[in-house]
């Protein structure tokens, strides 16, 4: 994959607004839901390759979902029309997305897979069942240590096995009672972060960041944030989740005017991170000399 080329550093959970591992949701106005930037061709791009490759690892949907996906396909291409204009534009039946040759028919079977096919977020559809909210669709390629194929038709406790302070934690208990009390005229967002050793998208597979950072490899490495967004569908019930990964190159850091900052709110979290959450993160050789490494700008 090639280094992302937006302007870094856009979004910063780990500024001291939000502590990690917990919900940390703000409300966000109908422009601000999707967020095509200058990355959506390369971002689009992998995500074509990635169904051609092997879209049962990638796209997962329940029979009884093709309602809700045309709901989703709906509220998306509405969104585009309305606040993204520069960067979509609509025919009868087609989407052509600005300076890419890349044109998308709207009539296919999959609707979520369409809507995948036009913007930067991957999304996913969870439905009220016995046991709370299920994952029933999804459109993940970019996930962050996780394989949709071990999460779909899974409750939000067992998509969730495994990160800290979730189940039985004050965090769980939280987002079960968002997700039974989200409204849909409300839209929320929030944000997890973590450090990469690598820009690659798609990370099924936990990462680890290796131990011995020096100066040099420290540059090598990649801040991932996720923005995450919810809303309740008005037609079918059903809670829409949305993941943007934007990628932050570290090496992009001593360049910014407010380096000292970030680097220093940066340090502050990852020394505040507890074992649990930095084994879940992949970093628990490497924060020192990460956090040093900060430090030292």
């Amino acid at each position: 994959m090639p280094v992302p080329k937006e302007p870094p550093f856009r979004h910063r959970p780990y500024d001291g607004s939000t502590r990690p591992f917990t919900v940390g949701l703000k409300p966000i106005g109908e422009e601000a839901w999707l967020e095509p930037d200058p990355f959506l061709d390369v971002h689009l791009v992998e995500k074509e390759r990635l169904f051609s490759k092997d879209i049962a690892a990638v796209f997962r949907a329940e029979q009884d979902t093709l309602d809700v996906q045309r709901e989703v396909l709906d509220l998306v291409t509405d969104n585009l029309k309305r606040f993204h204009g520069q960067t979509h534009s609509f025919k009868t039946g087609t989407v052509a997305i600005t300076g890419t040759g890349r044109r998308i028919a709207l009539d296919g079977d999959d609707a979520l897979l369409t809507a995948s096919r036009l913007v930067q977020e991957d999304l996913v559809v969870m439905r009220k069942g016995p046991d709370g909210y299920r994952l029933v669709a999804a459109s993940v390629c970019f996930p962050s240590s996780w394989r949709l194929s071990e999460k779909i038709g899974r409750s939000m406790s067992g998509i969730h096995e495994g990160v800290p302070d979730f189940n039985g934690a004050r965090m769980g208990q939280v987002v079960e009672r968002l997700f039974q009390n989200l409204t849909t005229d409300q839209l929320v967002c929030r944000f997890n972060w973590s450090i990469y050793p690598d820009s690659n998208l798609h990370h099924p597979m936990p990462e680890r960041i290796p131990f011995g950072v020096t100066q040099e490899t420290f540059a090598r490495l990649f801040l991932r944030v996720e923005r995450q967004t919810l809303r309740r569908l008005a037609g079918s019930g059903d809670i829409l989740f949305t993941i943007r990964i934007h990628h932050d190159p570290l090496a992009k850091l001593a360049e910014q005017d407010d380096r000292k900052r970030i680097a220093s709110d940066l340090r502050d979290q990852l020394m505040d991170l507890s074992e649990d959450q930095l084994d879940y993160k992949g970093m628990t050789r490497a924060r020192d000399e990460i956090a040093a490494a900060l430090e030292r700008m």
